[in-house]
């Protein structure tokens, strides 16, 4: 990802390049149009619908090329594609931020006025959060938006670093899925979501051995336990006009939530 920045701060311009393996080259060849799978850009396509990027640069070029290995992928609880897209985006939207010497949430703003939905969840979060309340001493922030699966999704991050070690001590969400059925299990999915996502980044990994997965069932692939997970906060918007998931969008906001809130304690 390359951005151009001008003397004032503002995004001039944005480049993306995506390279890498297709889901559907394996599930779904079907889906595979003049040798591209569009899936593999979730969160970033232009127009949507399901998985729209919330962001309007003055110019942008996305390219994009399938690169598929002897090791066929598949989805990871669901969220396939959005889960790495949002860590590329959020992450790189925070160095932007940096080199702008600007607030990451307000540098969002300003480039999500014509995404009302996108905004809304990001300024939910934020409220929630207390974004502009002083933290304790060794306590830092991050912050993340991101769509996907015809859902919106915001999260703040907390963390403490000492001697090396990250601590998630409050995750803050924010989920506009359109209509909520269930607010309770809703939450339910939200929470399992950042077990799935805090796991994925501190514990388990994925091997090959002699051609085949190594890990076989949870007692070779830990998830996080009880003890690890964070204070989870959760604020639902929905606006009532469509019918978006929970369990999918939710889980792609963690990982950069919590590794911007990193890269901002060091």
């Amino acid at each position: 990802m390359t951005a151009g920045i001008d003397g004032s701060g503002n995004v001039t311009g944005m480049h993306i390049k995506v390279a890498g393996q297709s889901i559907n080259a394996t599930l779904a060849p079907q889906a595979i149009k003049n040798g591209k799978d569009e899936r593999h850009l979730q969160g970033c396509y232009e127009k949507g619908p399901d998985a729209q990027l919330g962001y309007t640069f003055p110019t942008l070029l996305t390219e994009y090329v399938m690169k598929n290995t002897h090791v066929p992928v598949g989805p990871w609880r669901g969220g396939v594609n959005t889960n790495q897209n949002g860590i590329f985006m959020e992450c790189f939207m925070d160095e932007c931020a940096k080199a702008a010497g600007k607030d990451p949430v307000p540098f969002r703003r300003a480039l999500m006025q014509s995404h009302p939905k996108h905004l809304g969840v990001l300024d939910a979060a934020d409220k929630k959060a207390e974004w502009d309340k002083p933290l304790p001493s060794g306590t830092f922030r991050g912050v993340a938006q991101f769509m996907g699966y015809a859902s919106y999704s915001a999260c703040v991050a907390e963390v403490t670093v000492k001697n090396n070690v990250v601590k998630v001590t409050r995750l803050v969400f924010a989920l506009n899925s359109g209509h909520v059925v269930n607010p309770y299990l809703t939450r339910e999915q939200i929470e399992g979501s950042v077990a799935m996502a805090l796991g994925a980044i501190f514990l388990p990994e994925i091997s090959v051995e002699n051609g085949r997965i190594k890990q076989q069932n949870l007692d070779t692939y830990p998830l996080l336990k009880l003890s690890a997970t964070p204070r989870i906060e959760r604020v639902l918007v929905p606006s009532f006009d469509f019918w978006g998931g929970v369990g999918e969008p939710t889980i792609c906001v963690v990982g950069p939530a919590v590794a911007n809130a990193v890269s901002a304690a060091i």
